[in-house]
């Protein structure tokens, strides 16, 4: 029998309200050694995916590893897009392992769990096969992570998409929030935040508008 088709989005796409972002350990001395990804695009990628959750009014931890012992403070591109959040200080390398980190998780109660951080081989490896053990559906924005080589970053992000974990990148993680350029309410954000950290895609959105008043929900 023939398929029939719909016009409704799938099962597995993202939402603003089905999901928790968890942003891990973006800090100074765990970039320092990342050389997967270029520093100044990780701090990018990371106050992209940043700002897009708090625009979209995501549910987001924010949790760091022995702050003020040895990691130091959190990127403010991400504090500044959550000024007075409660950040969440860890022993454990592994979030999953922290219960002040997964009472927040269970307070929150959404079923899906979104990741970003450093480093992918441990600190995202952990809480997301952790979580995949214990029924959530995961996520990794895969270049809002980094790594102290890109054979660790790739080697880990294998490994979690193994066990079922799916990858995505920072401005897909934008892109589908928004989903579809008719919804105004969010419309001037997303493209907003597009134009200021999105690369060659947010200079072409400046250059349509500014050139040719265009609108992609047009």
């Amino acid at each position: 029998m023939p398929m029939t088709a719909t016009p409704t989005p799938g099962a597995r796409l993202l939402t603003p309200h089905d999901h928790t972002l968890i942003m891990i350990d973006f800090q100074s001395q765990m970039a320092f050694a990342a050389r997967s990804i270029d520093t100044t695009l990780l701090r990018n990628n990371a106050a992209l995916v940043a700002q897009a959750a708090h625009g979209f009014g995501v549910s987001t931890i924010l949790t760091t590893v022995a702050e003020k012992t040895f990691s130091g403070p959190m990127f403010d591109e991400i504090t500044t897009a959550f000024p007075g959040k409660a950040m969440f200080d860890r022993t454990s390398m592994n979030t999953w392992e922290d219960a002040a980190v997964i009472g927040e998780v269970n307070r929150i109660g959404k079923p899906r769990i979104v990741l970003s951080g450093l480093w992918t081989s441990v600190c995202i490896v952990g809480p997301a096969l952790s979580a995949i053990d214990q029924g959530f559906e995961v996520y990794v924005i895969a270049d809002a992570c980094g790594d102290v080589s890109v054979e660790a970053h790739e080697r880990a992000m294998e490994r979690m998409i193994q066990a079922s974990a799916q990858p995505m990148t920072s401005v897909q993680y934008l892109l589908e929030l928004q989903r579809d350029w008719a919804r105004g309410d969010t419309y001037e954000m997303t493209t907003g935040i597009a134009k200021r950290l999105a690369g060659g895609y947010g200079l072409g959105i400046t250059y349509a508008k500014t050139m040719f008043h265009a609108q992609e929900g047009q």
